[in-house]
């Protein structure tokens, strides 16, 4: 059975320092390449009519990473959000952003509300950023959650299901990714999206994330749509999300 565009693509933004380093410049300017890339992608999903984009832009270990280096990754989300927010907007995208909060700076926190309440009307692409997101935080929170329903006798144990989990994950209201991509070569999650990736079709390339243009992503929709998509049965299936669109 024929597969249609991927309703939501998330993409593992990978391989700007070492893209760099091949050409001998500072990883500085490997993450500006990349932004230029992430503009570039951008257009592209909302030409394509994709439904949802998630980019996997700062995980909650990126911290540990040399304080310049985090300086300049965190120069450089704020300069986007200013420089690219109004335009963003008057494409009709929607911004979201997944990820810890809490103990961020409150000049980051304000810049990625300001992001999320001026496009929060908006019906066209809806682009979701991961920032200071791990898979296995966001699962944590999740549980927390429900302990303190279980605590409060607001909730029964025993109502303890998938659902009820992923209903108290940051991407509640999200589709899961339909397919994810990760660039750079590297065969790994990295701690992104580990539950919503559950029947999720992935997509390894080669090339660091600054490399990779709007071409590479039509060719990764093709790829999807050659694959089957089988949801644990064993005849290729249409998954339910896809039935609603």
């Amino acid at each position: 059975m024929p597969i249609s565009n991927p309703r939501h693509i998330a993409i593992i933004m990978d391989g700007n320092g070492r893209w760099a380093k091949a050409r001998g410049l500072p990883r500085t300017a490997g993450h500006k390449a990349g932004v230029e890339t992430l503009r570039e992608i951008v257009h592209k999903a909302g030409e394509l009519e994709i439904g949802w984009l998630t980019l996997f832009a700062f995980s909650s270990e990126n911290w540990s990473r040399p304080r310049s280096e985090v300086s300049d990754l965190m120069g450089l989300l704020k300069l986007f959000i200013r420089r690219d927010l109004a335009e963003l907007h008057r494409k009709n995208v929607r911004v979201r952003i997944i990820g810890e909060r809490e103990g961020l700076a409150n000049d980051i926190r304000n810049l990625l509300a300001e992001a999320e309440a001026l496009t929060s009307g908006n019906t066209g692409l809806n682009l979701v950023i991961a920032f200071n997101y791990g898979a296995r935080d966001e699962i944590a929170r999740a549980m927390r959650a429900l302990g303190r329903e279980i605590a409060a006798g607001r909730l029964d144990p025993a109502a303890i299901t998938p659902e009820a989990i992923t209903a108290r994950l940051d991407t509640a209201d999200i589709p899961d990714p339909d397919l994810i991509i990760r660039t750079s070569g590297e065969m790994r999650l990295s701690n992104f999206l580990l539950w919503q990736a559950a029947y999720s079709e992935f997509l390894f390339v080669p090339c660091f994330w600054p490399d990779f243009k709007a071409a590479n992503l039509v060719d990764a929709i093709e790829t999807f749509q050659m694959r089957e998509r089988r949801f644990g049965g064993v005849e290729a299936q249409v998954h339910a999300q896809d039935i609603a669109l």
